[in-house]
């Protein structure tokens, strides 16, 4: 499998009266098609690295390379152009537009980056249909529990067509029901389109529906282990 995401010796200085050393010379490959979680304490480094890899914060030492690109070659302008065509985002707090339907928050990336408005309307469309909310398009955010907030920002997350998304604590402000069904539609698109996940979470069941989890501690990458549910799977497909 061709990796998607491959960083090398990442480090991040947080600057003030003392440097902060965030990531210490982080090594890390994501392959097309994978499902990544990555886990580990408050304050080790887990969003900083997401950051990085995905080009959302700069990085001090190392490289990142995305589907073969370096983002350290990049400029700030290209990177935007980058992530806006072949990545897609998701946050804990979904970050909705409240005064704006579900379908014009996921048709907005579309919008603001010059697609045609009917062509944007069809593909958010498309896109509330793929997590299962064909009906609650013309509903504000206010109107929808918080599992279809998550699911609108799925779809938003997948209007472009992204190469890979990147999930930060998906599920965080989720019940556990409600949490359990959004990792379940996020491992679906998985499997089903082959889309590549990265995702930061605390939630261990969450680390356990992906195929890998990457464990950090100050900053490094201490651990990686793949878990039973996905050894029993790849055993099964075998």
């Amino acid at each position: 499998m061709a990796a998607i995401v491959e960083a090398e010796h990442v480090t991040k200085l947080y600057r003030g009266r003392v440097e902060v050393p965030a990531l210490n010379g982080v090594d890390l490959t994501v392959d097309q098609g994978e499902m990544v979680a990555i886990m580990g304490p408050s304050g080790c480094g887990k969003t900083t690295l997401l950051n990085c890899l995905s080009g959302l914060d700069r990085f001090d030492g190392g490289d990142v390379r995305v589907e073969g690109v370096s983002l350290a070659a990049m400029s700030d302008r290209e990177r935007t152009d980058h992530r806006a065509r072949r990545m897609g985002f998701v946050f804990q707090f979904y970050n909705l537009i409240p005064v704006l339907s579900a379908a014009e928050n996921v048709e907005l990336p579309l919008l603001v980056s010059g697609v045609a408005p009917k062509a944007a309307r069809d593909r958010a469309v498309a896109a509330l249909a793929m997590v299962g909310l064909d009906s609650r398009g013309g509903h504000a955010p206010e109107e929808l529990s918080g599992g279809e907030r998550q699911r609108v920002t799925i779809a938003r997350a997948l209007v472009n067509d992204p190469a890979l998304v990147w999930a930060d604590e998906p599920t965080g402000d989720l019940d556990s029901e409600k949490a359990a069904e959004v990792v379940e539609l996020m491992r679906s698109l998985n499997r089903e389109r082959g889309l590549t996940f990265v995702i930061v979470t605390h939630d261990i069941s969450v680390g356990r529906s992906t195929d890998r989890i990457v464990r950090m501690l100050d900053g490094r990458v201490v651990d990686e282990s793949i878990p039973e549910v996905s050894r029993a799977r790849t055993h099964h497909a075998a």
